[in-house]
């Protein structure tokens, strides 16, 4: 029995469409920890945010994933910040095998420009934002155990490489 394959990254990295798209093919389950929250809330994250605080989100992300975490042969995408959080970063380089989708800030920029549902980038001056955020951020997803730079990759690569480095294990 293998490990679960975790996707860590920004907001509008691609974690839950390359997710999705490793599981089909290697026919394991998916879990995008993100919506687990919504479910279990009857909400959306931007309203989580809005009307119970980046708190109470955390804390809710913790749960999610440590509880996702624990079952078995799945591919798992988690939230933005969810790799921030030492417990949990500590947890899936432990129990899982993790790949940083990492993609350019320009890309990100791109992606999330209209985009009105991410917490975070929902004031003035979001490409400031997204600019700290990603450099903030990418000290962290560098600790991953793998990187895809995934700018120059189409999809169907970026999900061949993933598999082939997770066929190692």
């Amino acid at each position: 029995m293998k490990k679960n394959l975790v996707l860590v990254g920004m907001m509008a990295s691609g974690k839950t469409t390359i997710g999705k798209l490793v599981a089909k093919v290697k026919d394991l389950e998916f879990v995008d920890t993100d919506r687990g929250i919504e479910k279990k809330n009857s909400m959306t994250i931007y309203e989580i945010f809005r009307k119970k605080g980046e708190k109470f989100f955390r804390e809710e992300e913790k749960k999610e994933v440590l509880k996702n975490l624990e079952k078995k042969n799945c591919i798992i995408a988690v939230g933005g910040g969810s790799f921030v959080n030492k417990s949990i970063r500590e947890y899936i380089l432990k129990n899982a095998i993790s790949f940083w989708l990492d993609i350019d800030i320009k890309t990100l920029n791109k992606r999330t420009k209209w985009n009105k549902k991410r917490p975070l980038l929902s004031k003035i001056n979001n490409r400031k934002k997204l600019n700290d955020l990603y450099t903030e951020r990418k000290k962290i997803y560098k600790l991953a155990d793998h990187r895809i730079e995934c700018d120059q990759l189409t999809k169907e690569n970026i999900v061949k490489k993933i598999i082939s480095l997770y066929e190692k294990y």
